[in-house]
This record gives structure tokens, C-alpha cells and sequence, in this order.
């Protein structure tokens, strides 16, 4: 049995892999209307699913579940040696000049205007962006760009994309109003994983293109 509202990517004993819909959460909010989410809806065809990563709400694209224990340990230990390698595409707002580049600024929350997260030299924490211009827009003054996050703070790309000048279009937590309603959503996708399977060790490596 498979749940119809799951864009299935991956499955074995072991993973469930899901393209997620941009709008909808990765787990439960606060709340009964923040109760329908990714985990919710796995868990009803896959009462073992685990969470083990997540992607903002805004955010579209590869979201991996354990289906047993194992599998959730070994992913941990994969995702804190950063040997989960993910690459997402994004729209930005401007011209970037640099065909590639790389942001290391250090990110903390926000607390006075949570759940923003800002640049922080005195406590924040490291965080490491790589980027590639795929597609420079004249028309439109956008850049379609790779992003590789080499690790995993919250917002990382979004902060880290606002802090060089090229803020994602349609993000409705950093972007000013014009940039903003450039588009309905975030243009933000994780459209590529990969990394050794838990159980097996083989190489898995998972693809999705967005649909902006």
C-alpha cells in the first residue's frame, strides 16, 4: 500500500525517500492546523518511518526517512560526519557575478525575531555554502543557482544567499515585498542526494528536478 499524497522517490526495507511539496511541513507544528505533514503522511502507509533530517516549509525537493532503527543510527552518524552530500537549485534575486563561489559566515537565531537566524561573528556557529551559477536571467534580474550546503545550520542557504546580495525569490522570511512577489513560493529545492546506504553500504544517489 502507498499513500497517493507521497511523491516517492526511493523505497527499500530500510529508506523511504519523498519529494515534498513546497508549503507543506516536514513535522508537526504547534498547534491542530500544523498537524498534516510529511511525517504524518508517511506514517500512515509507513508506521515505521523516522525523521532524521527536514527542510523548511517553504522549501521543496529529497527528504529521507528511516524505516528502523539501524537505519535512523547509521543515518545520524552519517549526517553529523557530513558524509550526506545535498545540492539544492534555487532562483536568486540579481546578477551573481562569480560563476562559483563559497560563503562561510557564522549564523545564530534571532531570538527577538525568531525563527529568523542572522550572520553572527561573536556566537554564531560556522556554516559553509557552495555556489554555481547555472542560469543568469537578463530579463527578469535573477540567477538560477546550485547551492551545496557543506553543513546544515537552519536557514543556511536562505541567510547565507541574503548575506551576498542575491536573496531567494518568493522567501517570505528574508526577501523585501518586491522580491517576494516575484513568484508564489520559495523557489528553494533539494533536487540531490547522496550517500552511502545504512544497511548495505552501496552508494545511493537520488535525483528530482524542481518544478520552477
Amino acid at each position: 500500500m502507498t499513500d497517493a499524497t507521497l511523491d516517492i522517490l526511493y523505497r527499500d526495507d530500510d529508506l523511504l525517500i519523498i519529494n515534498k511539496p513546497a508549503g507543506l511541513l516536514t513535522v508537526p507544528g504547534k498547534g491542530p492546523d500544523k498537524q498534516d505533514c510529511l511525517i504524518n503522511r508517511a506514517l500512515r502507509p509507513y508506521p515505521n518511518a523516522r525523521v532524521v533530517h527536514r527542510l523548511d516549509q517553504g522549501t521543496s525537493g529529497i527528504v529521507v526517512f528511516p524505516l528502523n532503527y539501524i537505519t535512523l543510527r547509521n543515518m545520524t552518524k552519517q549526517f553529523e560526519a557530513r558524509g550526506i552530500h545535498k545540492r539544492y537549485i534555487a532562483v536568486v534575486a540579481g546578477l551573481v557575478e562569480q560563476d562559483e563561489g563559497e560563503v562561510r559566515l557564522p549564523l545564530i537565531c534571532d531570538w527577538p525575531n525568531r525563527p529568523l537566524q542572522k550572520v553572527c561573528f561573536e556566537s554564531g556557529k560556522a556554516a559553509h555554502t557552495r555556489y554555481q551559477v547555472i542560469e543568469r536571467d537578463n530579463a527578469n534580474q535573477t540567477t538560477r543557482v546550485l547551492l551545496e550546503p557543506v553543513s546544515g545550520r537552519t536557514h543556511q542557504l536562505r541567510v547565507h544567499m541574503l548575506a551576498i546580495g542575491h536573496v531567494i525569490v518568493g522567501d517570505q522570511l528574508y526577501a523585501p515585498a518586491d522580491i517576494q512577489a516575484m513568484a508564489p513560493r520559495l523557489l528553494l529545492h533539494a533536487q540531490h542526494i547522496s550517500f552511502d546506504h545504512p544497511v548495505s553500504g552501496i552508494p545511493i544517489s537520488v535525483d528530482c528536478p524542481p518544478a520552477f
